[in-house]
């Protein structure tokens, strides 16, 4: 199994015009108007093959942004670069298990300004300011509210187990005076003390025993101290993002 975890790296834009769903896609797409003929439809599309309950959520998402689209009266070129912007944000969203809301926030924005200003071959005009706006909202309410929602379900668990050793200390103490703590990572990157295993030597050991002692304690309340930091920072960029996206302004003048 493997054990590396991919630490969250800034995701390029590019324009998704008939990237996953083509013309003929669209038509079937289109022709479907009840629930399950549509969820069928998207299912073959765009290659849904998960276990449930990630099956149902994935093709949830992709349904409810077939339906915005209609009510929105996009042309079928819109909706397949939707389709597109929201599969595309959802994939990076659940490569890392870890806390990417930042990149995903940017990453978003730029794919909307990519299909919004006409600058050839990097963006095209696909969508006008107004339908933007409409985008990022709905984007912002049906995804990025419910983020660590999808990493829960979409991400594996991962679990660290933290063992420490003594310089200068006999083998044979080593083992019962190792303190042995499982950390949990929350799904929004932020460590969370599961729990704690220590072994203690009798406190007739002397000095040695003391200092295990004091050391173990200190490096507990240093882990604690660094998961309030963690917990604290990922309130603030939450806080920062929600604001950011309670006024969506995107800035669709083209780079000279």
């Amino acid at each position: 199994m493997d054990t590396k975890i991919k630490v969250p790296q800034a995701v390029k834009a590019k324009v998704m015009l008939w990237t996953d769903v083509s013309y003929h896609d669209m038509e079937e797409i289109d022709n479907m108007q009840s629930i399950p003929d549509l969820e069928s439809v998207l299912c073959s599309v765009l290659g849904v093959d998960l276990p449930e309950p990630k099956r149902g959520v994935l093709l949830e998402l992709y349904v409810q942004t077939v339906l915005f689209s209609r009510e929105c009266s996009f042309k079928k070129e819109q909706t397949s670069a939707l389709l597109s912007i929201i599969k595309s944000i959802h994939e990076a969203n659940i490569e890392t298990p870890l806390n990417n809301i930042e990149q995903c926030f940017i990453y978003c924005k730029e794919l909307i300004l990519c299909h919004s200003v006409r600058r050839p071959p990097f963006s095209v005009d696909l969508f006008s300011s107004k339908e933007v706006n409409c985008i990022f909202e709905y984007i912002h309410n049906s995804y990025m509210r419910h983020y660590k929602l999808y990493k829960y379900i979409f991400t594996p668990q991962v679990k660290l187990d933290l063992s420490l050793t003594y310089s200068g200390i006999p083998d044979h103490e080593d083992s019962s005076a190792s303190e042995v703590a499982e950390v949990l990572p929350k799904k929004d990157g932020s460590p969370e003390t599961q729990e704690t295993s220590i072994t203690e030597e009798d406190t007739s050991a002397g000095p040695t025993s003391e200092l295990k002692a004091l050391i173990e304690k200190e490096v507990k309340e240093q882990m604690m101290l660094v998961s309030g930091h963690l917990d604290q920072r990922m309130k603030d960029i939450a806080d920062q993002h929600n604001r950011a996206l309670d006024s969506p302004q995107l800035n669709h003048k083209a780079r000279k």
